[in-house]
């Protein structure tokens, strides 16, 4: 296999301009300088987000505050931006930066981040009780099925409210409860608190469909007038 060749600055921007009037293509770039068709791309990237600068490789750390690691990670999280997107949004010079940051948040390595409306709030991951990841899952089904809305509103991370919401999915109440410590008041639950708790639920989640039913019905008297 071919070793990738080491282009210089000069190259780059040689190659940038010859995509963007059209002489040449990403793939005929790629082959000519002997790159994967991702790195002209990344090329173009840091050509439209920095100008001819942006192609340099500079020995510096580029440093990237809490505020754009935050951002970027919620927008990842909500499932609406490509890595390529969130990196042009925000100035990142490359999408390793950026997985390499949702490797952590997923990894649980670093401090969690969420923003709340321009009100920084850092998270780490607390033991949630039994209680807490009812009322979690709960309120996640009633109002907003919304994983960052519900993180922020219980100070929890993203990944603890997605992980007890997926449990619950799949099991039921009984994959609520965390049996690693074996604590009387979650392993003997009675049958009647059972019901209770899993009625609750189940009103909630009853709740959001009635809600997203009236309003398909009122979707669909607009369209018809």
């Amino acid at each position: 296999m071919p070793v990738p060749t080491k282009c210089s600055p000069e190259e780059k921007l040689i190659a940038v301009q010859d995509y963007l009037s059209n002489k040449r293509s990403a793939y005929r770039i790629a082959k000519d300088y002997n790159v994967k068709p991702g790195t002209v791309f990344q090329w173009l990237d840091l050509y439209e987000i920095f100008g001819a600068e942006g192609l340099t490789t500079s020995s510096k750390k580029t440093f990237y505050s809490d505020e754009v690691k935050i951002s970027a990670l919620n927008d990842w999280h909500s499932g609406k931006y490509s890595r390529r997107d969130i990196c042009k949004k925000y100035k990142i010079r490359s999408t390793t930066q950026l997985e390499n940051w949702i490797n952590d948040n997923n990894n649980h390595k670093n401090i969690k981040f969420q923003n709340t409306g321009g009100k920084i709030v850092m998270i780490k991951e607390r033991p949630i009780t039994f209680d807490e990841r009812v009322e979690i899952v709960k309120d996640y089904l009633e109002n907003s099925m919304n994983y960052n809305e519900t993180a922020v509103k219980f100070s929890v991370s993203y990944q603890q409210v997605r992980l007890w919401v997926l449990k619950y999915e799949k099991g039921g109440l009984d994959a609520l409860i965390d049996k690693r410590g074996k604590k009387k008041s979650e392993e003997e639950l009675t049958e009647l608190d059972r019901i209770k708790i899993e009625n609750k639920l189940l009103k909630s989640k009853t709740k959001y469909l009635e809600v997203e039913v009236e309003f398909l019905k009122k979707l669909k008297q607009i369209e018809r007038s």
